[in-house]
């Protein structure tokens, strides 16, 4: 059976439909001819030049990206910045572009949130900002496995999501953590719901100073890397892609790398 681009966008969209994005965002189409067959899917979190490479040799004419390449309004392509020299490097390969980004954060069960959760083993877990019935919106919240100290949250968080360090408020000293919140991405607009919630702990990133200050008396703020807290976005990809067509060529990226190091 031939796969069109628009078969596997239809399918993500079964899962994550575009008005679940924010109204700030880009989620969708950057570039497609969605009628065209589709040689195979490559999945990443941000697209780069090495990205698309990966793509030819691999025999891929679609790539599903998690945060949108053209964010913001592209006016021309003068190749003046890295936006506009990656369009014209995929327009030039022939290879197509969609991305999937708050429309998947904000998804009920299959999100990256309620994804965190379930890698974390949390339990009894809901969506911590609602927006409908059916659970979709931002972030997640539920009970530990079994109760824990900060620091073995802190270390568990750090394991599961490889993630070489984190920025931590001061831990309370002594006391256990049964309830936890999280939201992938750039989530400190939602601490005071992980308060009203119940949690003792909230996982987010990119937490800025005053965040530290304004809540370290309310609740433990850890804050890891942007692309450590959203890389899972690749296998939720994968899962809805694989599920749907079982014997369709679709890959993980194996060149992606975290544009931020720890030194």
């Amino acid at each position: 059976m031939m796969v069109t681009e628009r078969d596997i966008i239809d399918a993500l969209e079964a899962v994550a439909p575009l008005n679940l994005q924010e109204n700030y965002d880009n989620t969708g189409i950057q570039i497609a001819d969605s009628s065209r067959p589709c040689t195979g899917v490559l999945l990443c979190v941000d697209l780069t030049e090495e990205i698309l490479e990966e793509a030819q040799q691999k025999g891929c004419n679609l790539v599903i990206t998690h945060h949108p390449l053209m964010f913001r309004p592209v006016k021309s392509l003068q190749q003046r910045n890295r936006v506009e020299q990656t369009l014209v490097s995929a327009i030039r390969r022939g290879i197509d572009i969609y991305s999937c980004h708050t429309s998947i954060d904000n998804a009920p069960a299959a999100g990256v949130s309620h994804t965190m959760a379930r890698m974390l083993g949390l339990r009894d877990v809901t969506t911590l900002v609602p927006v409908n019935a059916d659970g979709a919106g931002s972030g997640a919240v539920g009970n530990l496995p079994a109760t824990m100290t900060y620091a073995e949250v802190v270390q568990l968080i750090k394991d599961t999501f490889c993630s070489p360090v984190a920025r931590c408020a001061p831990a309370p000293d002594g006391s256990p953590v049964s309830r936890m919140a999280l939201c992938g991405g750039a989530g400190a607009d939602f601490i005071p719901d992980a308060i009203a919630a119940g949690a003792q702990l909230y996982l987010t990133s990119d937490c800025k100073h005053n965040h530290f200050l304004d809540y370290t008396d309310s609740i433990f703020l850890v804050d890891i890397g942007h692309f450590e807290s959203e890389q899972c976005t690749k296998q939720i990809f994968y899962q809805i892609i694989s599920e749907k067509f079982p014997n369709f060529a679709v890959y993980k990226s194996e060149k992606e790398k975290n544009p931020i190091t720890y030194c």
